[in-house]
């Protein structure tokens, strides 16, 4: 079975395709991310979120220049029509693929993995993998501001947030921290399970403000 790792290095090697059409290493994540979400949406049937005509197989169902003019007008369209959390995701979204080649090579590919393992775990992983991928590239420069998830988790085994309070991370970056910290508080708890009705709605709605 693949592996969410196993994602990660497939759609990194992607990046020389990115690298070819004159993209940087600060952008590789970037222009991943969208096109990933389009497809997690897919494969996680949450497409009702998105407005249709603008999902991954309208992406996927043009060609040439047709698909990379397409792509260009569903990031606008994402970031000005749609609400709650995809429009912030794609707000001032754009990308700086500029050859169609380059955009159909990644859509195919991207379409050809097996996203078992994705579909379980979700986007965040996978997100994080890209980070950490980007992070190790010197050339990137990137490494300043990811903090490894091995650190992240020692931080809050010896932190040890509890239920009932709030966790903040005011130079929050990926969420790595917040994420971890809401994982320690659900094994701890049997996934929320063993707390009260009102102790399960604080940690679910105002135990991480954003």
């Amino acid at each position: 079975m693949t592996t969410t790792q196993d994602i990660v290095a497939k759609l990194w090697s992607l990046c020389h395709v990115l690298r070819d059409d004159g993209i940087t290493y600060h952008e590789y994540v970037t222009e991943l991310t969208f096109l990933m979400f389009l497809k997690m949406m897919k494969e996680t049937e949450q497409e009702s979120l998105l407005p249709k005509g603008y999902r991954w197989d309208n992406l996927t169902a043009k060609d040439g220049v047709d698909q990379l003019a397409f792509y260009r007008e569903l990031l606008v369209h994402l970031g000005n029509e749609s609400s709650g959390r995809v429009q912030a995701i794609f707000a001032n979204a754009n990308t700086s693929l500029r050859q169609p080649k380059n955009l159909a090579k990644i859509v195919t590919d991207i379409d050809k993995l097996d996203w078992y393992s994705a579909r379980e775990e979700g986007l965040g992983d996978l997100y994080e993998g890209l980070l950490e991928r980007n992070a190790s590239e010197k050339k990137s420069g990137a490494g300043q501001y990811f903090t490894p998830r091995p650190l992240i988790e020692s931080m809050v085994n010896c932190i040890k947030p509890q239920p009932g309070e709030i966790v903040q991370d005011p130079a929050v970056g990926t969420g790595g921290f917040m994420i971890q910290a809401d994982r320690f508080i659900k094994a701890a708890t049997d996934d929320l399970f063993t707390l009260k009705q009102k102790e399960q709605n604080f940690q679910r709605r105002v135990a991480q403000p954003l």
